[in-house]
């Protein structure tokens, strides 16, 4: 059995309003990017494949990667213009693999514990994702802004990463979406998009 983890690190961080990219932001003394990269090489994990944007492959090739010995990073690419363009990059960069798992850079309360569920719901299933509960009341709405319906809290939950894939369901999906016109916001989703 082989595994790779995918880092995303190439996002602009608009969302967050700062100058330097949330993944590349200090936390204890290191980026943020750092946290999720020691998780992965620390762990069973084969391969990582990290994604960046361009004006930030040499530094993180030399001032991540190299800096703190990751030697489990085997390539980096360079990440695309929407987030599934960055996952494509990814999975074309990857020779063979029986599940790959999809993280954000820029999250990085990654732990041993997350990646070991997360491999062995994949094992059972082909496809997992990272999520919580949703602690808060969500409504549906539509066009126009006006409330259509508020489903139950209990059926709602919060998505995040890793999302875990067989490789060849993931790569299939992603093929999938190159040839259509849908967008999407997760990993997850492409599947979904597929079925």
């Amino acid at each position: 059995m082989r595994t790779v983890g995918i880092v995303l690190a190439g996002g602009s961080g608009l969302r967050m309003g700062t100058e330097i990219e949330k993944q590349y932001l200090q936390l204890r003394g290191y980026p943020v990017l750092y946290y999720s990269l020691k998780a992965m090489q620390e762990s069973f994990l084969d391969e990582i494949v990290l994604v960046v944007s361009r004006k930030r492959l040499a530094y993180c090739r030399e001032e991540i990667v190299e800096r703190y010995h990751f030697t489990k990073v085997k390539k980096i690419v360079e990440g695309g213009a929407e987030r599934s363009d960055s996952v494509a990059n990814a999975l074309h960069a990857i020779d063979e693999a029986d599940y790959v798992f999809i993280h954000d850079g820029a999250r990085p309360c990654l732990t041993q514990e997350i990646l070991e569920r997360g491999l062995s719901k994949v094992r059972e299933t082909n496809a997992c994702v990272a999520a919580v509960p949703s602690k808060d009341t969500v409504k549906i709405v539509d066009q126009q802004g006006v409330i259509s319906f508020t489903p139950e809290r209990k059926t709602v939950w919060i998505i995040q990463t890793p999302q875990i894939f067989a490789y060849s369901m993931i790569k299939t999906a992603f093929d999938y979406l190159k040839e259509s016109d849908e967008k999407v916001t997760d990993d997850a989703m492409v599947v979904e998009k597929m079925l």
